[in-house]
């Protein structure tokens, strides 16, 4: 840096206010010796805050900070910039001003080399206004979508194939940088972006004029803001996915199932990806599956006092079969890890067979059912008798074969946990009874059935007290309070109202009163009446439970439990 920048970048980080004539020299010395320029050497060091540096230099250079949750880009401003020229300047173009001068938001206006830069790709003068590059990040993919600066290199380059070579790859790390071709750069882009945003899933679809992307965050479909020249690359993105998963791109006919493992931000990411034919062409599903080991922990599930004493004690029964039940997605799996996680210890050996093995724990054996070589759950199950275990997880009871295995392993001295597809808790020891099973073996091997669902949290930063008003809702029971909360919306939860899930529990212990209802073959709805005379709470009680500690809106309990109540 020459003498006499250095002595007016001195003057100007000293009229910010913010740092001390040591903490200066330590900002140009680090600009000097990395070239990253001064903002990022003042954030680098920890001097201040991105917005409160970018606020106070501002007002000393004469630049406005801007609010871009309330400022919308207009049209006019942004076909200014391309989406390639955007990202590599980390800037976005908010409007035209009387004078012609393209208004433009920018996170280092020290820089001049890049304001060089976006003053010769706009072809115009600029006006500057400031806010942190995080801010400016997220509203680049907003306004010009996922992927789009890989879009304009593909249309810009003519580059429509991709490279048949990295099928070969096993891990790809989603975040890196360098020659990769555009249509590689793009679909890795919209894997870490459903990544960032906490998406479990992730559905590729083409219709007649677009290619349709959505993530289902929080069990809700969004649809993801993608280039509208999409459309018109829809076949080269299914087949990269396809490759990735080392699938048969020639093969456009038939469903297939794959796989992908990639890494994001140094974490390994396990996607099953799944191809179906339609109308106009491959749909793609993508499940992704952390395999790191952060496992929601049993306290932290979200039981009430009485049924967390229950699970505790279930789940540490030296024999018997303890059931999760609920529709695909509720979160069955989720417990099951948590029962696990509490009671694995080196005294204890635990088997599972999972299909697929979605968190892989220390300490466990688990293995893959694989269906295709004849390695089914009932093959597994009766394997397992033979490996002296005390814990057997089974992913699910399918069929009659599965459930007698399992029953016959409770009975021969073995805590068993598994999954049923029923609607509540009653209703598993029906589901059982139509699979063949015995009424007596049934009610001497169950221990317990927990139902379950997943709602929506309630974003913590805009939820808004409300008075409850009792004709909207059946309560069924006296309300705890007169006020309920609503889902407002805001930045932080990208304006649903909601942020995260939590659980909603019906805990059904096997007493002696249900085990003869059982035997008697008693329906469901006179069991579930059994069962509540010993304390078990309906899904929907303890969804208002939570509905009326702020946890979640009574619209999410409405929601995802209508079916349940019988």
């Amino acid at each position: 840096m020459s003498s006499a920048k250095s002595v007016y970048t001195t003057q100007l980080l000293k009229s910010t206010g913010l740092m001390n004539d040591l903490q200066i020299q330590e900002v140009i010395h680090a600009d000097n010796s990395d070239g990253t320029g001064i903002c990022g050497a003042v954030l680098r060091l920890g001097i201040a805050r991105e917005d409160e540096f970018l606020k106070k230099l501002g007002e000393v250079i004469g630049y406005d900070y801007v609010d871009l949750a309330a400022e919308q880009p207009t049209k006019e401003a942004l076909v200014k910039l391309s989406a390639r020229a955007a990202n590599q300047f980390c800037t976005l173009p908010l409007s035209i001003t009387k004078s012609g001068a393209l208004r433009v938001v920018v996170c280092d206006p020290l820089n001049i080399g890049m304001l060089d830069g976006i003053k010769l790709a706009a072809g115009c003068p600029l006006e500057i206004t400031l806010n942190p590059r995080a801010e400016i990040e997220k509203a680049i993919r907003k306004y010009y979508g996922v992927g789009a600066d890989a879009i304009d290199a593909m249309i810009d380059d003519g580059r429509f194939a991709m490279d048949d070579d990295l099928a070969s790859i096993s891990k790809i790390d989603v975040n890196a940088e360098g020659a990769e071709a555009s249509i590689v750069k793009f679909v890795n882009q919209i894997i870490a972006e459903a990544d960032r945003q906490g998406a479990t899933d992730i559905h590729v679809e083409p219709m007649e004029d677009e290619l349709r992307i959505r993530y289902r965050i929080d069990g809700m479909l969004h649809k993801v803001d993608v280039p509208p020249q999409l459309n018109k690359l829809k076949a080269a993105i299914i087949s990269r996915i396809k490759v990735m998963a080392q699938l048969d791109i020639a093969e456009k006919r038939l469903p297939m199932d794959g796989r992908i493992g990639v890494r994001i931000n140094g974490e390994d990411i396990d996607i099953r990806v799944s191809t179906m034919p339609t109308a106009w062409g491959e749909s793609i599903s993508l499940r992704l599956l952390a395999k790191s080991g952060n496992f929601v922990k049993l306290q932290d599930l979200g039981f009430n006092e009485f049924d967390y004493n229950n699970v505790v004690k279930l789940i540490n029964r030296p024999n018997g079969i303890f059931l999760v039940t609920g529709p695909t997605g509720s979160g069955k799996s989720t417990s099951l890890y948590a029962f696990l996680h509490e009671i694995n210890r080196m005294q204890v050996r635990i088997l599972t067979a999972e299909d697929p093995i979605e968190y892989e724990m220390k300490g466990i054996n688990q293995v893959l059912v694989r269906a295709d070589i004849g390695l089914t759950f009932a093959r597994a199950l009766r394997a397992f008798l033979r490996q002296d275990p005390d814990i057997i997880m089974v992913g699910e009871i399918r069929d009659g074969e599965t459930a007698d295995i399992a029953i016959n392993a409770s009975l021969t001295g073995h805590m068993v946990f598994s999954t049923l597809h029923t609607n509540d808790s009653a209703g598993a020891f029906a589901r059982l009874l139509d699979m063949g099973c015995e009424p007596f073996l049934v009610a001497s091997a169950v221990a317990g059935v927990m139902a379950q669902r997943l709602v929506r949290r309630l974003c913590p930063v805009c939820k808004k007290e409300v008075p409850l008003d009792e004709k909207m809702y059946d309560l069924s029971y006296p309300p705890a309070a007169h006020t309920v909360w609503q889902a407002t919306g805001c930045e932080k939860c990208n304006m649903t109202g909601y942020k995260g899930r939590r659980g909603l529990f019906e805990l059904l212990v096997v007493t002696e009163d249900v085990a003869s209802a059982v035997i008697a073959r008693k329906s469901s709805q006179e069991i579930r009446e059994i069962a509540l005379t010993h304390g078990m709470k309906l899904l929907r009680e303890d969804g208002w439970a939570k509905a009326f500690k702020g946890l979640t809106s009574v619209e999410e309990v409405m929601r995802v439990t209508e079916e349940a109540q019988g």
